[in-house]
């Protein structure tokens, strides 16, 4: 059971409990599972119960309980414990819970893991301050809001400066009318017999000035610079985003990613692909984790218009992946095993995962540094 499939079985446990009488209360759209925090047990964790628990009238305790007895009979669930004021951590049963995260990674198609279908939520209006650092901010929200099924429509209180695009890119702009009154979106479709659309009130992308200009660091550590601070922090312009060293965050990724890359073309010339299958769960755990979370954090950097979580994310990840690599291959006169496919499927898991984080940010992730 892949965490899509595991959050949609406690969605149908809720629907039927409200179904049933044993709840009432509106049920939500979705339900987020992710692993769980300190205390907690089992593959995943969802604080569904918490959420429901004040508007059905109950505590969170009784509504953990109903959902208990429901997610007990489900298929694939091996066990449900309620833990603090009422979290549900859930333990699966049959084929490894990590097996199944690798291949949801891999066989996500043509939505990448952890994205929506496109136009599948509300549309949004970005508006963005005349500042280098605010149209690198526009840029990456846009994409990451797209990513998360919303439309986009952005704006600038003036035109940006055409260097800013040449250097930093605007690929997740859309095109949109640079300085124009967003306003004019709409009285331009009131001037003929169409009915005018409805403009979403203007969301305004104002983040703390860069001190300095970024444009000298190129693309790439340039928009790192101006985007792994959270918004209300001052950004630090230096050449330190350009050092290739493990002090270095935006290093560390990009070279987590390009290892994970290396290792894909070198199994090749051995003569073995990546398999999902069991990698051992001790020294895994953490990357497995940050894995699991990439939705989460994908849904709270465009909840919140928050790029710098992503970014942030993207260092867990890379971190993570780092003690799985010199396992990959075999060594020696070793014969390449099932092991060995799975450890390979496990990081073909994460560079994707990379390179789907550093492209929402604009940033490239080469396969070579």
């Amino acid at each position: 059971m892949t965490p899509v499939e595991l959050s949609r079985t406690v969605l149908r446990a809720v629907r039927r409990a409200v179904d049933d009488g044993e709840l009432s209360v509106a049920v939500p759209e979705r339900v987020v599972v992710a692993p769980p925090g300190p205390g907690g047990c089992g593959e995943y964790a969802t604080g569904v119960a918490l959420q429901l628990a004040r508007p059905a009238g109950r505590t969170p305790q009784y509504v953990a309980g109903v959902l208990r007895d429901r997610l007990l009979r489900a298929e694939g669930i091996g066990d449900v414990v309620i833990t603090g004021p009422g979290f549900l951590n859930i333990s699966l049963r049959g084929a490894d819970a990590s097996v199944a995260l690798v291949e949801e990674v891999l066989g996500a198609g043509d939505t990448p893991y952890g994205h929506l279908p496109a136009g599948s939520r509300e549309p949004v209006l970005l508006r963005g301050a005349a500042d280098v650092r605010a149209f690198v901010h526009l840029d990456a929200l846009a994409r990451i809001l797209r990513a998360q099924g919303h439309s986009v429509r952005v704006g600038f209180d003036a035109p940006p400066a055409s260097e800013w695009g040449a250097v930093l890119g605007n690929g997740g702009t859309g095109g949109a009318a640079e300085g124009a009154p967003i306003e004019d979106e709409q009285s331009a479709g009131a001037q003929d017999s169409r009915p005018p659309v409805p403009v979403p009130v203007p969301v305004p992308v104002r983040p703390v000035p860069a001190p300095a200009d970024p444009l000298p660091l190129g693309r790439d550590a340039a928009r790192w610079a101006l985007l792994r601070p959270a918004a209300h922090d001052r950004p630090r312009i230096s050449g330190e985003h350009l050092e290739q060293r493990e002090s270095n965050p935006l290093f560390r990724v990009r070279y987590a990613h390009a290892r994970t890359r290396a290792l894909a073309s070198n199994a090749a010339d051995l003569g073995f692909r990546p398999e999902p299958g069991p990698v051992g769960v001790s020294g895994n755990r953490p990357l497995l984790t940050a894995l699991a979370d990439h939705p989460r954090v994908l849904a709270a950097a465009a909840r919140h218009r928050a790029p710098d979580r992503l970014a942030r994310h993207l260092v867990t990840v890379a971190d993570a992946t780092q003690p799985l690599l010199p396992a990959v291959l075999p060594l020696g006169a070793e014969k390449p095993s099932a092991v060995h496919r799975a450890r390979l499927a496990l990081a073909e898991a994460a560079g994707t995962v990379l390179a789907d984080g550093l492209s929402l940010l604009g940033i490239d992730a080469p396969d070579h540094l």
